[in-house]
């Protein structure tokens, strides 16, 4: 190949801004590729490579161009900070942790590159590495309640231990800022409960909650008309002909801290199975091709050729983001239930899995829990989640009766009881042959993303079940506000 003049270069990197603003992200790729081999020093181009090639979601082209950024601008903020960011989502630790680690040594004073390495260990099942971090971060900032709360996540503290106390000290403090505040009570909950000072667990709560909720107020009329606008836009769409995809989504399903990370773990260790993890595709996508939430259109009434490009559009990314191009492959999107009709018309070949837990479990735990902000805002308040659920169970019950057979449900309760035959259950309802993989699932050496964490590195045990009955009374505005529907 003849080299590229300086003109022709000049006219190549002319397209690539108004193509990417236009969405025409090939033209811009092809543009950038043309140019590269007569620049390659630059990491600027092979960096904005690896950004259209994750959008397009060619995820080893994105990684091959992010490997060569990082390794002609090794200290560049920006390429540093996307590194952190596409390396944990495409499963390369080492690199990521790599990364980390230049982000700390460029500002060796700050926290948020530390704290952030020490929780990503955590979710790599890493804990002791992460707790060694985290106490070396605490010690130097005591006044930083969100590292407390964070590193509690995967951490039981004794009763005597000094973090306890410094905890105790720092929530005495007046001046203490809400949003410190908040992140403080919900560690110092963690903490009452584990030392067995269950009378002060919701005491603390109720003020974390109270404070997440004064910044993340919830409308729950908008949810309810989001919920009915999006269910009855899913009105007469039938199955589309069952194609044989290369990917197959088992798509698992729940309200928040109901066992779905238990269920996907369980999946993905068959050796056909990929963990995809919380991908969010299917409704995002959802709502950019066919209105989003109140917005949308009657999709029974949308060309084919649409439904077909949305189709398209979330293998594609879940390919890249799992790393599986073959086979079946988790997601455990939570909003998917809102979206069951459209998934079975253009997904016909996927698997629908909703997992059901006692919905006082589920709220204790939702209620225990800290989500981030502007996430879940339902969870700051007893009344509330119990409304929640009820929609949930509301739009499973609705896609039962409209998509009969197509829907496996699995109880928590049951699971931990009998794994094995509700494992068999569940594997066969995905599709898949029984293998005794799925039994250890425990042993998966992946990242966890949610807020089990902790859970998911433990052999199946029944701990969690029936947890409510010791806050029975704490509880009452749950209870309450679920009225006499049966709880199973």
């Amino acid at each position: 190949m003849l080299p590229l003049s300086a003109a022709r270069k000049a006219s190549l990197l002319d397209k690539v801004r108004p193509a990417l603003a236009q969405g025409r992200l090939g033209e811009a790729r092809a543009a950038l590729e043309q140019v590269l081999p007569s620049e390659p020093d630059r990491g600027d181009l092979a960096f904005q490579l690896s950004q259209i090639c994750f959008e397009q979601g060619d995820r080893e082209a994105c990684l091959r161009y992010l490997d060569r950024a990082v390794a002609l601008a090794p200290g560049q903020p920006q390429v540093t900070a996307t590194a952190i960011e596409r390396y944990r989502a495409l499963d390369r630790p080492e690199q990521a942790l790599a990364a980390y680690d230049r982000q700390i040594a460029a500002d060796p004073k700050a926290i948020k590159p530390r704290a952030d390495k020490a929780h990503y260990l955590q979710l790599l099942g890493r804990f002791d590495e992460a707790e060694t971090l985290f106490r070396a971060l605490i010690k130097r900032h005591p006044a930083t309640p969100e590292l407390y709360r964070i590193f509690l996540a995967t951490k039981k503290l004794s009763a005597g231990d000094p973090l306890l106390r410094a905890m105790e000290k720092l929530w005495a403090k007046r001046d203490l800022p809400d949003a410190q505040r908040l992140h403080l009570g919900f560690a110092l909950a963690k903490a009452m409960e584990e030392t067995g000072q269950t009378a002060k667990v919701f005491p603390y709560l109720a003020r974390a909650n109270a404070l997440q909720r004064k910044a993340a107020p919830w409308d729950s009329a908008a949810q309810a008309r989001e919920f009915a606008a999006v269910r009855k836009a899913q009105a007469g769409l039938l199955p589309a002909p069952d194609g044989a995809p290369p990917l197959r989504p088992i798509f698992v399903t729940g309200m928040p801290r109901s066992g779905t990370t238990l269920v996907e773990r369980i999946l993905a260790a068959h050796p056909e199975v990929g963990a995809g993890g919380e991908l969010g595709h299917a409704l995002k996508l959802a709502y950019g091709y066919f209105g989003a939430g109140e917005q949308m259109r009657p999709i029974a009434e949308e060309p084919t050729a649409r439904v077909r490009a949305f189709a398209d559009h979330y293998l594609r990314l879940a390919v890249r983001d799992s790393g599986h191009g073959r086979g079946a492959i988790t997601d455990k999107s939570i909003l998917c239930h809102l979206i069951f009709g459209l998934l079975d018309h253009a997904l016909p070949a996927a698997r629908i899995i909703v997992v059901h837990r006692d919905p006082r479990d589920i709220a204790l735990s939702i209620y225990k829990n800290h989500f981030a902000l502007g996430s879940h805002r339902y969870a700051t308040d007893l009344a509330d989640i119990a409304t929640s659920i009820k929609r949930f169970r509301a739009n499973v019950a609705h896609w039962k009766t409209a998509l009969p057979g197509r829907i496996h449900e699995i109880r928590y309760e049951d699971l931990v009881t009998d794994p094995e035959e509700q494992s068999r259950a569940l594997v066969a309802a995905a599709g898949l042959d029984w293998h005794p993989a799925c039994l250890e699932s425990h042993e998966s050496k992946g990242a966890v993303k949610t807020l089990s964490v902790s859970q998911a590195r433990q052999p199946i045990y029944r701990g969690s079940a029936q947890a409510w009955k010791t806050y029975e009374t704490e509880l009452a505005p749950f209870i309450e506000a679920w009225g006499e529907e049966p709880w199973d």
